[in-house]
């Protein structure tokens, strides 16, 4: 298979390169290498097999539109670069509009006049779907749950952009979905939950699972905003590459349509909770204060995964517990590897 990853050189994109390396598919890495730890990932990589890298950014419609051209017939494109902090895209909009909109339109346009028709799998968010205002939620002892007899979010929810983060991404989502209605390309949409897993660099704006375990293993200030009772399903990365792997084979039935994809009802966890967890693997007491709640922050976020399941036949095979140790696991062999990217 011949693919293209944007964004290759992060935490989903570097890992989804080296499974298609290791398989021996003529893979392309574009990646502006912004983000801290870009650089170590992208020379990870190198150990891993040959690829093709091109340093570029996606806001540069031109370089994308070459890019396009001339890499001949293309089987798939993960689109995965973006901005991924809310916190970011408050202090800084239009950069956050620029690369997450844009930047997808820029893609989009890219392959539609290359003439040719890859797969695209797009890396949406569930804070499409807003604060959920509408849904009820009951208050636990260190936990929220939903009321009224719900236990997940469908793809079904109605749409609720929330901080610039959530309109921009909400925006390139629904772009994406018109682009196969429109021009007939073959997309997919992945509206992601909290994902995690080995050579995610966390920091406290973006990637919680990976940022709690690194700031509890390097004594980093750990803050909870809120109140800790905030409840996500959280899935492993080798999950998630899954359902990459399941919409790209089973294209023709998926072309066009968005998938829910997270650990759904069955690998939900507080931060509460996981900070107990945390301190069950270390053996001490992990140190956290308490801040106000962030833009557009959902109470509990669960994604049901149904629809993927039945038309990908895809669903979870990595339980918290197992995840959570595994990633655990990496960062206690790759401590002084993290400690240089959190210092870029």
């Amino acid at each position: 298979m011949r693919i293209i990853i944007t964004g290759g050189a992060g935490f989903i994109g570097c890992n989804a390169a080296a499974r298609y390396i290791r398989r021996g598919d003529d893979v392309t890495v574009l990646d502006n290498l912004s983000r801290p730890g870009a650089d170590l990932n992208l020379g990870w990589l190198q150990t891993v097999g040959s690829f093709e890298f091109v340093e570029a950014d996606i806001r540069d419609y031109g370089l994308l539109k070459d890019l396009f051209s001339r890499e001949g017939e293309v089987d798939s494109v993960l689109h995965l670069a973006a901005q991924v902090a809310v916190t970011t895209s408050v202090t800084e909009p239009r950069n956050d509009f620029e690369v997450n909109a844009l930047g997808t339109f820029n893609v989009l346009e890219a392959i539609r006049e290359s003439g040719r028709s890859p797969v695209l799998i797009f890396s949406s968010t569930n804070k499409v779907y807003g604060k959920l205002d509408d849904m009820t939620v009951r208050e636990e002892e260190i936990r929220y749950v939903f009321g009224g007899g719900k236990t997940a979010v469908p793809e079904t929810q109605p749409l609720d952009f929330h901080s610039p983060y959530g309109c921009s991404k909400g925006s390139a989502d629904q772009y994406v979905r018109d682009y196969s209605r429109i021009y007939g390309l073959k997309t997919v949409v992945m509206r992601q939950s909290c994902i995690y897993g080995p050579r995610q660099f966390g920091i406290e704006d973006q990637g919680w699972v990976a940022w709690f375990v690194i700031a509890a293993l390097t004594g980093k200030k750990i803050t909870v905003y809120g109140d800790g009772k905030q409840v996500r399903d959280i899935l492993y990365m080798d999950d998630l590459l899954d359902s990459f792997d399941a919409a790209i084979r089973n294209i023709d039935q998926c072309a066009g349509k968005v998938f829910n994809i997270g650990g759904g009802p069955e690998n939900t966890i507080s931060l509460l909770e996981f900070l107990e967890l945390l301190e069950e693997y270390f053996g001490r007491k992990v140190d956290y204060t308490f801040s106000d709640w962030r833009p557009g922050d959902q109470k509990i976020y669960v994604s049901d995964i149904s629809r993927a399941a039945w038309e990908l036949d895809w669903e979870p095979k990595v339980s918290n517990r197992e995840g959570i140790r595994y990633l655990y696991d990496w960062v206690l062999e790759n401590k002084q590897t993290i400690k240089q990217a959190l210092m870029e």
